[in-house]
């Protein structure tokens, strides 16, 4: 046979895909939580304030600096690994070190206990080990204390005490893909008009936007200043803009970056001192999630919301879902939770959700709440229970809890004498930025409240790792905490729970919050329900709520209720009021009778507000979660339900992500269609007559509606009503 260049060529290539299909594929490890950690805190340390270093005001913890990392083997034969990681490390085969730092080990057939120790300071202890079927992965085990030691006699003690946690991975399954080096992706944006303006030049790129300004044909020397807006009267501003840039040119280039990614629309440049360039755009910086939710209607205002909050959310989910991209572009847990709702309806990007718990959790001790806030540790909590029903993962939930069980430790240790919490030194008792001031003293219901889910939240997950005396313990404390709350907060004649009791008294203050919460957490009978809706939420006199960040609560207690013509109409108005006053993104606060400038002020400061904020993005969630009408049931969508509402709308389409794959909903007054991916599930419905379906027997409930058996294999099922 005579051997062609070509022929030899093919054999290679088999031969690469032949090993490839028998290799085991590996990925970078280290201990859970450390990168989260270090990657955290770079992020969060980038904020600046018009060139000024502005780091968050909470206690940040580090990674740890020495790891082991290891793993048993039983191999059929012998192999070669080939060992990468970010640091000194040493590796040792069956309690027997190699020399030096090898590249390259060869492990003998047989059974095999494997530890390899890493040791970095600046960067995170990471490992990466890629043989023929060993590979490092979920599967390894990571300390960082091994609590070996030797005696007089030179044994070797053992390993008894050490706690081995699996190892924490994401996506850098090459060797030369180095856990340090990540960054968020960029592609290159023009901007859609530059005008002169005063002394310089006033660029808009016609949305909100974030990234890093590009200058090319840069000559001369002199300074490049650069003030940057969410609006044209913030960039143009100089004094008052909160974010600037300055450059000192000593030499002509062909293209000069901007060095920290900022957010804005406009940029306000100004030149000094000789310095020039010819052109300007940016390079738009992006999380590489992938979009897997969709919503569409027969009405283009609330599509167009729907869009707007779908990129609000895009632009807030950087590394971590951060609460606003000009300001803080810090790990805020309220925010966060909320949007990791949103993200359930839209990206499903579990990874995300993940590390943003494990960077607010931080490490023990615990020296005080979450962000410094009371309520922000309970919604910590709350985001694990969450986080379980939509994706499934035991293991997250194991991995974590010995750290739900320390952080809980704290709050036990905050009680009042009767079992209830009170702001304490050190404490930010937040609740919502309000208009009108609003008493944080004594027992404030909202927190009782939060406080009792968080124990419920404790019991559920004790149930869920094996620990069932920690899961009857918890569930006693929050029954207790249950009882006062409905018993000395909740207000008969005022059919109302009181705002706070200071010293045993309540000045029968009633505000929303407590109320709608306990709506949706079905703390109340269905008669209190209808109480708390007419008394409270359609009750004007009670202080409103002016941000999207408490909007998103009421108005999903009102979907509980049903009243979706209110809900469609409250975001006609409240999210349209936005985007009539020229809003790009959701913004942090908004009061419909502002109007111009008054728009962008907070804080005592007249730009000082965020025009792109995380929490303003929840018609992501309502919609679908309440007019598609998709929720799990039981974790990880192995069931579910689908109730499409329709409200005052002709018709709606859309797809919900589900773990692994999604579920489509179709409807208008005569006809639904759905259909589901994985799991298992319940079409719900109403009709006015005997309805019919494409496959599958409807079911006709007590209550007169009227349910279908939806089974995740993907076929689409027409219902006639």
């Amino acid at each position: 046979m005579k051997w062609t260049f070509r022929k030899l060529l093919l054999l290679v290539i088999l031969l690469q895909a032949t090993v490839q299909a028998f290799s085991a594929n590996a990925t970078w490890i280290w201990y859970p939580g450390d990168y989260e950690l270090w990657l955290g805190n770079n992020l969060q340390n980038r904020r600046t304030e018009r060139g000024t270093f502005f780091p968050p005001f909470w206690k940040m913890d580090s990674h740890y600096s020495l790891v082991e990392f290891s793993t048993d083997l039983n191999l059929a034969e012998q192999e070669t690994i080939t060992i990468c990681a970010e640091g000194r490390y040493n590796v040792k085969l069956d309690g027997k070190f190699y020399p030096g730092m090898p590249d390259n080990v060869l492990l003998p057939a047989g059974k095999h206990s494997l530890n390899i120790k890493v040791f970095c300071l600046d960067r995170v202890p990471a490992l990466y080990v890629q043989g023929k079927t060993v590979a490092t992965g979920s599967q390894w085990k990571a300390t960082f204390e091994d609590k070996e030691w030797i005696d007089a006699s030179g044994r070797t003690s053992g390993k008894s005490g050490t706690i081995y946690r699996h190892a924490g991975s994401w996506n850098f399954n090459t060797s030369s893909a180095l856990p340090s080096a990540y960054k968020l992706p960029v592609s290159p944006m023009a901007a859609v008009s530059m005008e002169p303006k005063g002394k310089g030049m006033l660029v808009d790129f016609g949305k909100e936007t974030m990234g890093f300004p590009l200058f090319q044909g840069v000559e001369g020397k002199g300074w490049i200043r650069i003030y940057y807006g969410e609006s044209a009267e913030e960039a143009t501003d100089t004094l008052h803009c909160e974010t600037t840039d300055q450059i000192q040119v000593t030499a002509p280039v062909a293209k000069l970056q901007v060095n920290d990614s900022k957010a804005y629309r406009y940029l306000y440049i100004e030149t000094d001192g000789g310095a020039t360039f010819k052109q300007i755009s940016m390079l738009y910086e992006f999380a590489p999630v992938t979009e897997r939710g969709s919503f569409r209607c027969s009405d283009t205002l609330l599509n167009r919301i729907w869009d707007v909050s779908d990129y609000t959310l895009h632009l807030t989910t950087r590394e971590f879902f951060i609460d606003g991209i000009k300001r803080d572009r810090w790990v805020w847990s309220g925010d966060a939770y909320q949007s990791y709702l949103m993200n359930y309806y839209l990206f499903f990007d579990s990874p995300t959700v993940e590390r943003t718990i494990q960077l607010l959790r931080g490490k023990d001790p615990v020296t005080s709440h979450i962000n410094t806030i009371m309520d922000y540790t309970f919604y910590w909590f709350l985001s694990l229970s969450d986080y379980y029903l939509y994706t499934g993962d035991k293991t997250f939930i194991e991995q974590l809890y010995p750290r739900m069980e320390s952080m809980m430790q704290f709050v036990l240790s905050r009680r009042n004498s009767r079992g209830l919490l009170e702001g304490l030194p050190g404490d930010w008792v937040f609740i919502d930025w309000t208009d009108k001031e609003m008493s944080k003293q004594g027992e404030v219901s909202f927190e009782q409240l939060l406080y009792c889910r968080s124990l419920e939240t404790m019991a559920e997950c004790a149930g869920l790792v094996g620990k069932p005396a920690d899961q009857a313990r918890y569930e006693a404390l929050a029954a207790s905490v249950k009882h006062i709350l409905l018993n000395e907060f909740w207000d008969q004649s005022r059919q109302a729970f009181v705002h706070n009791k200071v010293n045993g008294q309540s000045d029968g203050v009633v505000t929303r919050y407590t109320n709608m919460f306990a709506i949706f957490f079905n703390y109340l009978t269905d008669k209190q329900k209808e109480a708390v809706k007419t008394h409270v939420i359609l009750n004007d006199s009670i202080m409103k709520i002016s941000t999207p960040y408490m909007r998103f609560y009421e108005l999903e207690a009102m979907c509980t209720m049903g009243e979706t013509d209110y809900v469609l109409n409250e975001m006609r108005h409240y999210w349209g009021g936005m985007l009539k006053a020229g809003a790009t993104s959701f913004w942090e606060k908004y009061n419909p009778e502002e109007t111009g400038v008054q728009h962008l002020a907070m804080y005592q400061r007249p730009y000082g507000k965020s025009l792109c904020h995380a929490w303003g993005a929840s018609p992501v969630y309502l919609l679908g979660k309440y007019f598609l009408g998709v929720k799990p049931v039981a974790p990880g969508y192995s069931r579910f339900e689908i109730r499409p509402e329709l409200g005052d709308l002709n018709w709606l389409k859309g797809s919900v992500p589900t773990p692994n794959g999604q579920i489509k909903v179709y409807a208008n007054a005569r006809t639904i269609k759905v259909s589901a991916s994985e799991g298992e599930g319940y079409l719900y419905f109403k009709a006015a007559k005997k309805p019919k379906a494409s496959t599958g027997m409807i079911e006709k409930m007590a209550s007169g509606d009227f349910r279908l058996l939806v089974k995740g294999d993907g076929q689409e099922i027409v219902v006639t009503r």
